[in-house]
């Protein structure tokens, strides 16, 4: 199938190397002409396993270049992959605002009305970009033409693995608008995944994206409860306690999020929770749960701050990505706690050898109150200077380390 795909980010070129993987003809297109290469990305992605480099796979890869009209007029299928950001203020890396906005969507907007513009046939366009409910019919379908045969397919990937999780989906999810469009889509899809194909309205597509989001941002905030509560209460583990509900499939779900540490984090889920806040306003609900669980998740980081503040300085945040073994930071709850240190008055230096210029060498470690703020697998073998302390919420680093104080928090202390 002759594929197109607009936007070529950190989720439109994975997933456009992946369609061509699955051998489609497949031609991309971005405004920013520097980015429609074949070079090294300045981000970490890896290919089809979530293990591997990803960039052999491009460079491999039958992906082509073209111009927007090229793109549009080449395409049975034409996948929107532009971004709506929210404000920096709604990242998560900052304590939560008062105030609360929508997603912006001009870009998007501006992309389908470019489409909508140079198509010269009947197009069928899928929408990929996260956007909240009622978004497509409000701000999208009215820039488009009777030529462009819409549907809204929003993706569930996670940053670094993007390749993997769009070849690999639990579901495919369809808005559909227009059901000979949809029916072209789910043809598409049977030739990368046997995963069920979930067709509904675009509304309640819509509403499914942030709520599958946000739902994984309630997970962590209850597991890092967990994780304090076990570390105050004699005698607990919450690893042992999250490990058992886990296997509690039939009513909890699955495992997955479901342990804890930092706080979530990444360009979806933190801002995913405050656009559905501001949502929340909007429609009256009688509660806020959406401010709740980010609430949370900033008392929780409040509360590391309390554990560091405790130990003598130094105070050294140790990863500062917005998770483990990656090269990105949108969303971080490291960036967080940082901030709230320094609200305190306590200065606070950030390692992370994943976003660092310079390599981290052990040996120029100094001695250090440490806190692990992304669990990255090179830091479960590092020694560290001898009087220093390691807060450790993932679990991971050595205890046995002489001179050196490690603690497992989430875990409590020994009954008497």
């Amino acid at each position: 199938m002759r594929i197109g795909v607009i936007g070529l980010g950190k989720l439109g070129l994975p997933c456009a190397v992946a369609m061509a993987l699955k051998g489609h003809d497949v031609m991309g297109f971005d405004v920013r002409p520097d980015v429609m290469n074949k070079g090294r990305r300045s981000y970490t992605e890896t290919g089809p396993d979530g293990h591997e480099p990803f960039d052999p796979y491009l460079e491999a890869s039958s992906l082509r270049f073209g111009t927007l009209e090229e793109v549009v007029n080449h395409a049975d299928l034409l996948f929107i992959a532009v971004q709506t950001p929210h404000d920096p203020l709604y990242e998560g890396i900052t304590r939560l605002p008062d105030s609360r906005t929508d997603f912006h969507y001009e870009h998007l907007v501006a992309a389908c009305r470019d489409v909508a513009r140079v198509a010269s046939r009947d197009t069928v366009v899928v929408i990929i970009s996260t956007v909240l409910p009622g978004t497509i019919r409000r701000h999208v379908l009215p820039v488009l033409t009777p030529r462009i045969k819409l549907c809204y397919n929003p993706f569930f990937i996670a940053m670094g693995t993007t390749m993997r999780d769009f070849l690999q989906p639990e579901f495919v999810l369809f808005g559909r608008h227009d059901r000979e469009a949809a029916s072209l889509a789910e043809a598409f899809y049977r030739t990368v995944t046997d995963a069920p194909f979930y067709a509904t309205s675009l509304e309640n597509a819509e509403l499914i994206k942030v709520a599958y989001n946000t739902f994984i941002g309630m997970k962590i905030a209850f597991a890092n409860t967990m994780m304090e509560v076990c570390h105050k209460l004699p005698g607990t583990d919450v690893d042992a306690v999250t490990d058992c509900l886990a296997l509690a499939s039939r009513r909890l779900i699955s495992p997955s999020y479901l342990r804890g540490g930092m706080g979530d984090g990444g360009g979806c889920h933190p801002r995913d929770n405050i656009a559905m806040s501001w949502l929340a306003r909007e429609l009256d609900l009688s509660f806020d749960t959406f401010d709740a669980v980010m609430r949370s998740r900033e008392k929780q980081t409040e509360w590391l701050a309390d554990l560091m503040c405790a130990h003598v300085p130094p105070k050294v945040i140790l990863g500062w990505a917005f998770k483990s073994d990656c090269d990105m930071a949108t969303g971080s709850p490291a960036l967080l706690l940082r901030a709230i240190l320094e609200e305190r008055g306590v200065p606070v230096t950030l390692i992370d050898p994943h976003m660092d210029s310079a390599p981290l060498v052990e040996d120029a470690l100094p001695v250090a109150t440490y806190l692990i703020g992304a669990k990255h697998s090179v830091f479960a073998d590092l020694r560290f200077p001898a009087g220093s302390v390691v807060l450790d919420p993932w679990r991971y680093i050595p205890t046995d380390q002489d001179g050196v104080r490690v603690i497992p928090v989430g875990v409590g202390p020994d009954i008497p």
